[in-house]
């Protein structure tokens, strides 16, 4: 390489499009699209791209590296002549098709097309495309092979190849494939390498396919470390999926990626998540692509707070607001590190990269410090004490929810109460009240429910160019709207069936049965309100009501065995406000 340059991610003077000497056309694509500024790696690889340099280019995902192909391609490096002249690689059909589409939004306003050709999708649609004369090709590397080799993608006026993720591609298993594209293109072309990591099989990239290639470092050595704040947590490694539990109710993300090493571990930490009352679910390799875009889709209108994913399985998605990027192991490859962080603090914004380390991974977090030279700052895991507290202030904050509304006279009534010399105790009997002496476990998981469903924060344009975007677009209103009630019928059957274990457990340890109660959160009904109702129209002592679990439109409440007649007879068909309700042996 005959040139190394080290780029900052936050320059010290904000630079402009138009000091970068773009076209009008390309200046009115970017106005359309809503960016303010470049970001530093975009104005750091046009002026080199457009100067016909092969660049290697150290980003990582989110900084808006498809820009900086995207914009001197279109700018320069193609013109109007039918016929590929643009090549993109790239390790996955999402972010394949997330290039063809930014890079064809780039292209708005000058006379060239652009296509995305992968494999799972109709050859023939893409050899007809490929024929009309599109100029800029986006694809994945099987299937660009394959029309190299049928000859139905001519790559004898190829002017640009970009690698876009050369490490993702060469750590998924596409070596044999890319040399063989290499070898099949015109070596006179230009070659732009883009990659989070270079390492020795980049290095052998470059010194192989390239010419002379200038190296662009964005941060230097520490790897996407500016804009994101990273935390270990030291856990046993036994009952990992509590101290996972305990880590979101400390940390309280608006919105995470959970990453998993293994399929069944994505499963089987979202059926745990949600039994703890998470908005979460899961991607791995076997979810079809129907439904991973109903996920996508829900995660995107702010439904979901948490995606417990693989790293193949996340790979071409982008949530803009996504806060938190949660490894629950270290990666098997510390390199996908990386990968996995970057896909938070993007844009310009803060993330925070959180990690469960076991002893058994504390050489992969030796590495990750020598290697890449990320440090990150190690934090204990929460007291019996701060866990206490935490419960205090879920309840004070259900507390706050449910009395929004009060008079003047209530006002004064309280600022008096609180002089009072017995003001302890006459809360504490208002509070009571209001809970209904239900069972303590009831009532910290319904306060704890109301903050851990909070919904995510609705998605937000990003000012700078961030083209990183969703690799699919969003349905439209009506498909969305079907795609959220279906999900939220799977998501209330699995807290069933995550239920189910534990409290046929529970109801045996007690001598209860639990009971089916057709009302829930959707109607307001609270925890004390169905003790209450249990006591008053069941016939039953306080303390024989047992845990009360709310749901959204149905409750479950447990009983004494011996008493599951009468209390049914007595409650079902009763009304709790104006709403009649059914009660019944829960079902399974």
């Amino acid at each position: 390489m005959t040139e190394t340059i080290h780029t900052a991610a936050t320059p010290d003077a904000e630079p402009t499009f138009e000091a970068l000497g773009l076209s009008p056309e390309l200046l009115h694509a970017i106005e359309e699209i809503g960016w303010e500024s470049p970001t530093p790696v975009q104005a750091e690889c046009f002026p080199l791209a457009v100067a016909g340099k092969d660049l290697i280019v150290q980003s990582r995902t989110g900084t808006g590296k498809t820009a900086a192909f995207g914009m001197p391609i279109v700018d320069r490096l193609v013109d109007a002549t039918p016929g590929v002249q643009a090549l993109i690689l790239a390790p996955t059909r999402e972010l394949a098709l997330q290039s063809a589409r930014e890079v064809g939004r780039l292209a708005a306003h000058k006379n060239v097309r652009t296509t995305a050709v992968y494999g799972g999708a109709p050859m023939d649609k893409q050899v007809r495309e490929l024929a009309e004369g599109a100029q800029i090709v986006s694809g994945t590397p099987g299937r660009v092979l394959d029309h190299l080799r049928r000859g139905t993608l001519d790559a004898s006026g190829l002017k640009v190849l970009v690698l876009d993720e050369a490490d993702e591609m060469l750590s998924m298993g596409f070596a044999k494939e890319l040399h063989a594209i290499l070898d099949l293109l015109p070596t006179n072309r230009q070659t732009l390498l883009f990659s989070a990591t270079v390492d020795g099989p980049i290095q052998r990239v470059g010194e192989r396919h390239m010419h002379d290639p200038v190296l662009v470092e964005l941060s230097g050595d520490a790897v996407g470390a500016l804009t994101i704040h990273h935390f270990v947590y030291m856990v046993s490694g036994k009952a990992r999926w509590k101290d996972l539990v305990k880590i979101l109710e400390v940390e309280d993300p608006e919105s995470a990626i959970i990453f998993c090493n293994t399929k069944a571990e994505t499963e089987r930490v979202t059926a745990q998540l949600q039994q703890a009352g998470f908005q979460a679910d899961w991607l791995n390799g076997d979810l079809p692509q129907r439904e991973r875009e109903k996920k996508m889709a829900r995660t995107r209108a702010g439904e979901l707070r948490y995606l417990v994913a693989t790293d193949v399985a996340a790979r071409g998605i982008d949530i803009s607001h996504l806060t938190h990027v949660i490894n629950y192991g270290l990666p098997e490859h510390i390199e996908q590190y990386i990968h996995r962080t970057g896909r938070t603090g993007r844009a310009g914004r803060t993330g925070t990269a959180i990690s469960l380390v076991a002893p058994t991974e504390i050489g992969q977090l030796y590495y990750l410090r020598l290697q890449y030279k990320i440090f990150p700052t190690e934090r204990s895991l929460p007291s019996e004490r701060e866990e206490e507290t935490r419960r205090e202030m879920d309840r004070v904050e259900l507390l706050r929810a449910a009395t929004k509304r009060s008079s003047e006279l209530d006002r004064a009534v309280a600022r008096r109460l609180l002089t009072h010399p017995d003001a302890d105790r006459v809360v504490a009997g208002l509070i009571g009240l209001f809970f209904g002496n239900a069972d303590e476990a009831s009532v910290d998981e319904e306060a704890a429910a109301a903050r851990r469903e909070r919904p995510a924060p609705p998605v937000e344009r990003p000012a700078k160019a961030d083209v990183d975007a969703p690799a699919t677009g969003a349905p439209r209103r009506g498909a969305a709207q079907r795609s959220r009630r279906e999900g939220r019928k799977q998501e209330e059957q699995r807290n069933r069936d995550g239920d189910r274990d534990s409290d046929e457990r529970e109801a045996a340890a007690r001598d209860q049965v639990k009971l089916y109660v057709s009302i829930g959160k959707k109607d307001g009904v609270r925890v004390g309100e169905l003790n209450r109702f249990f006591c008053e129209e069941g016939g039953l002592d306080r303390d024989e009501v047992g845990r009360i679990r709310i749901r959204d439109r149905h409750s479950f409440v447990f009983v004494p065995r011996a008493k599951e007649a009468e209390v049914v007879a007595a409650t079902s068909g009763k009304s709790i406000g104006d709403r009649e309700v059914t009660v019944e042996r829960a079902k399974g």
